[in-house]
């Protein structure tokens, strides 16, 4: 990993998850998956990763056993792509990472509560291990 890779500009860690995405963008859909989580982004495993810039409607279902609500309920967010894979050594984790927009004050704390339930949940599973 080089100093100006994506994981080292972070501003928060990431927490692995797998989470069924749709994303829309204009007249593009894609059904993808969540790979990894923070409250500022997102990475969306995909073979065929959108240019970055691309601005996306996201929705996805948090299951409660990985952090979610007791009671299942979908998240709708809007994110940027601002990295993707297209032309990187990456052939084994295809995708893009896409940083949230401004949300909504309820969302922000759902979001807020779910990233932090899975960082909980990734730190007692390490020291179960």
């Amino acid at each position: 990993m080089t100093a100006d890779s994506p994981a080292n500009r972070r501003a928060e860690p990431r927490h692995p998850v797998h989470f069924e995405v749709d994303c829309t963008s204009g007249d593009t859909f894609l059904f993808a998956h969540i790979t990894d989580i923070s409250s500022m982004g997102i990475f969306i495993s995909t073979d065929k990763p959108l240019p970055v810039g691309t601005v996306l409607q996201l929705g996805f279902t948090p299951r409660p056993e990985a952090g979610g609500e007791a009671v299942p309920q979908r998240m709708e967010l809007t994110g940027e792509v601002v990295w993707n894979t297209t032309g990187q050594v990456a052939p084994d984790k295809p995708g893009m990472g896409v940083r949230f927009h401004h949300a909504a004050p309820k969302t922000r704390s759902r979001l807020l509560e779910l990233v932090r339930a899975i960082a909980y949940l990734d730190v007692t599973t390490d020291i179960k291990s």
